[in-house]
């Protein structure tokens, strides 16, 4: 099919975001100005997920992205969870006694997060209140446990993701007595889920990484030009650390089958993960749970393999790795991405292509035809392309759909292919999959 650019624009902005964080008295007190998000499904249904929230009863915002594989039940529990985690962890002790003082009298409760949420971003009501009774249990240990220590950032963010995806687990192992929420359960804790999730708070950035999505802050030069700094590493084969990491974790008699054909024990990619029972849990643990299950998790022929070679459990963690920046005039905005952007764009580009779609201003690189021979009509036609490029490079009002158009879009010059495009976006659904995987973005501006 070809689609026409207003058909392709509609497909772009399905699915667009954007914050702005409000000023007070024409000063704007807030490190971030505001944040664009936005997805690209190429999975039906998609199985990314994103979360942004402004923490209400301590200071800062957090923004996450979340990959789901094997499904979307994973990434859309942390989705919807792992923020309260975060916020409960960084809570004072003070705050914990009253919200738990609240909840004991059946007074309303304080508000912890401020959601930033697009229609379509979806949250089960069914599980809210499991989900609740398993946030209580850990904030009612994290008062027993108090020290009277405030809480470091980069710990709060550890102890979140470990304490969720235990969670996760447990409320697998146990089960529910009602059927849906049973096979909810179970779904989430069979699925798997990768985690990026950044907390800003003043000059403080802190980026919590479990998986391959990735972290990446744009900094202007004096210059003028743009450059990445990355602030988060792929848990994966590729990453020699991550490698080692696993390696030391089991016997030496195993160190030829942990990885094969760059995946965890030859079945994952991800070196990291929320859920993925099946790499964390006993065999034995493992078959009680599916034969006490419902019938459909029985007849799911994925539940019930059992990975090869699978001798010293747990092979997977959730525990995420944390970077700290500092945040200095010329960083201008961070984006947080799966890695269906990744594959296709350098982070150098995505800088770039950010930092001039914010600034408005396109800094005109020499057109370069890389060992192409091109004809003088064609150097004509290449920059009349550029010219009225110029006038419609920024008519998206996001910089997430921006980025999308490009990564979905660009010819080998690094401009927007209209046709390629419109092919790539009129892909039937069993196919998209093949040339792309699910895309979420969110770009986040600071203030300087």
């Amino acid at each position: 099919f070809y689609l026409t650019p207003p058909q392709v624009n509609s497909i772009l902005k399905a699915n667009e975001y954007s914050f702005k964080v409000p000023e007070f008295d024409g000063k704007n007190v807030s490190s971030v100005l505001g944040f664009d998000s936005n997805q690209l499904p190429a999975n039906a249904p998609i199985e990314d997920r994103r979360s942004a929230a402004t923490c209400l009863q301590t200071r800062g915002m957090l923004l996450g992205v979340f990959d789901g594989h094997a499904g979307c039940a994973c990434a859309q529990a942390v989705s919807e969870r792992l923020f309260y985690y975060i916020a409960v962890s960084l809570l004072p002790y003070e705050t914990l006694l009253e919200i738990e003082d609240a909840v004991e009298s059946g007074r309303a409760l304080l508000p912890i997060l401020q959601w930033h949420k697009h229609p379509n971003d979806y949250f089960s009501k069914e599980a809210s209140k499991l989900y609740f009774n398993s946030l209580r249990t850990y904030w009612q240990e994290l008062i027993d446990l108090n020290s009277g220590e405030t809480t470091d950032v980069k710990e709060a963010l550890i102890n979140a993701f470990k304490r969720l995806d235990n969670d996760i687990s447990l409320e697998a192992q146990v089960g529910d007595s009602n059927s849906f929420l049973n096979y909810l359960v179970l779904r989430v804790a069979f699925s798997g889920a990768t985690a990026c999730v950044a907390h800003v708070d003043g000059v403080d950035l802190h980026i919590a990484n479990t998986g391959d999505s990735r972290a990446m802050l744009g900094v202007q030069e004096e210059d003028g030009s743009w450059s990445a700094v990355n602030l988060s590493y792929d848990h994966n084969a590729q990453n020699k650390n991550e490698v080692e990491r696993v390696k030391t974790e089991h016997p030496k008699s195993e160190e030829k089958n942990l990885v094969k054909q760059d995946r965890l024990l030859g079945l994952l990619m991800p070196f990291r993960a929320f859920g993925d029972v099946k790499f964390k849990w006993s065999i034995e643990l493992q078959k009680r749970v599916i034969e006490s299950g419902p019938d459909q998790l029985n007849e799911n022929e994925y539940t019930k393999f059992i990975p090869p070679n699978f001798h010293t459990p747990p092979y997977l963690t959730a525990e995420p790795e944390v970077i700290y920046h500092r945040l200095r005039p010329q960083d201008k905005f961070l984006v947080l991405a799966t890695d269906g952007l990744w594959e296709t764009m350098h982070r150098q580009d995505v800088a770039r292509i950010v930092g001039e779609y914010l600034t408005g201003v396109h800094h005109q690189q020499p057109i370069a035809v890389g060992g192409y021979k091109v004809t003088l009509g064609q150097m004509h036609g290449l920059l009349t392309e550029r010219r009225a490029r110029i006038s419609s490079e920024f008519e998206d009002q996001n910089a997430a759909t921006h980025l999308i158009r490009h990564a979905v879009g660009h010819n080998e010059f690094g401009t927007v292919d209209h046709e390629r495009l419109s092919k790539m976006l009129s892909l039937p659904e069993e196919l998209a999959r093949m040339y792309r995987d699910d895309i979420t973005i969110i770009v986040v501006q600071f203030n300087s």
